[in-house]
């Protein structure tokens, strides 16, 4: 009994040690990719200007001109668009999914949202290139199509299932006394969903918004295809240029590792781990103001 009792406990604490040892691998992980890449991106400023790096709009590394706005620019647009059109479509689908549609529907409408999510990102840039783009230039009588909102539909389509299955599972969790209650105090359905229900579900919903936001500005390949790649100041939604992510895919492997272009290339990579850190952040807020109600 004795043996028995000593073997549990020492396999306790080996259990214990083994997933301490894990948390601490990937934390330790963790803080090498950002101090590599923020050690690396931080020494383009030896021989760059940082103002110029954050405010130019001059991308010419031949000539020592490292203007990285029009990427920074291109990253939050194409976002925000995607946002704009995707966000209220999905959200509008998880509704319907939670709330309306019937047990039937719904069991079909579920995994074809989750096959969404499993769909290469080059099948939604080779559809966006074959059928938006095309679209777009014979709607806007643009030179192309490509542009800001060619990407920011691609991408709108891309962040729907991010957004309809955490918005959805948001809503389906909420208490039915929620619904119940509004219900007997003489609300219609339409009343109780968008004046109980929603409000009940935001952080929920706010936390599919910003996962969607961290999916859509680290998105590459489906945007690298359909935005033109152009180092050119977006100057309408439908003129050619470029973002953080498509000008790290087409310059990264024509650089010396080191030299000042590697490393100004290393710095836009930092500025988008940043930002993923930020959005991380901002789900954690949403999740402990979620838990405090």
């Amino acid at each position: 009994m004795a043996n028995r009792k000593s073997s549990v406990k020492l396999t306790n604490q080996l259990s214990k040690y083994f997933f301490l040892s894990c948390a601490v691998l990937v934390s330790l992980i963790i803080i090498s990719i950002v101090w590599f890449v923020g050690v690396q991106g931080l020494s383009t400023f030896r021989q760059a200007s940082v103002l110029e790096f954050f405010t130019g709009t001059n991308w010419n590394p031949e000539t020592n001109h490292y203007g990285a706005l029009t990427f920074i620019t291109g990253s939050l647009a194409t976002t925000a668009i995607a946002i704009i059109l995707g966000g209220p479509f999905g959200l509008a689908v998880a509704v319907f999914m939670a709330e309306i549609a019937p047990a039937k529907i719904r069991s079909l409408m579920r995994p074809a949202t989750d096959l969404f999510a499993g769909i290469p990102s080059v099948v939604y840039g080779y559809v966006g290139l074959t059928v938006f783009i095309d679209l777009i230039r014979k709607t806007t009588h643009s030179a192309t199509g490509y542009g800001l909102l060619a990407s920011g539909i691609v991408l709108a389509i891309m962040i729907l299932p991010t957004v309809i299955s955490i918005s959805e599972d948001s809503l389906r969790s909420l208490p039915n006394t929620y619904k119940e209650a509004s219900l007997a105090l003489g609300a219609t359905r339409w009343q109780t969903i968008w004046k109980v229900l929603l409000p009940a579900a935001t952080p929920g919903v706010l936390t599919a918004v910003i996962l969607a936001m961290a999916r859509a500005i680290g998105e590459t390949m489906a945007v690298q295809m359909v935005i033109g790649n152009s180092s050119r100041f977006p100057q309408s939604l439908v003129s050619p240029t470029s973002t953080l992510t498509s000008n790290i895919v087409m310059e990264m492997g024509n650089t010396p590792f080191g030299s000042t272009w590697n490393n100004a290339l290393f710095m836009m990579s930092f500025i988008l781990l940043c930002i993923s850190l930020l959005l991380i952040i901002l789900v954690r807020s949403a999740s402990r103001k979620g838990e405090s109600h």
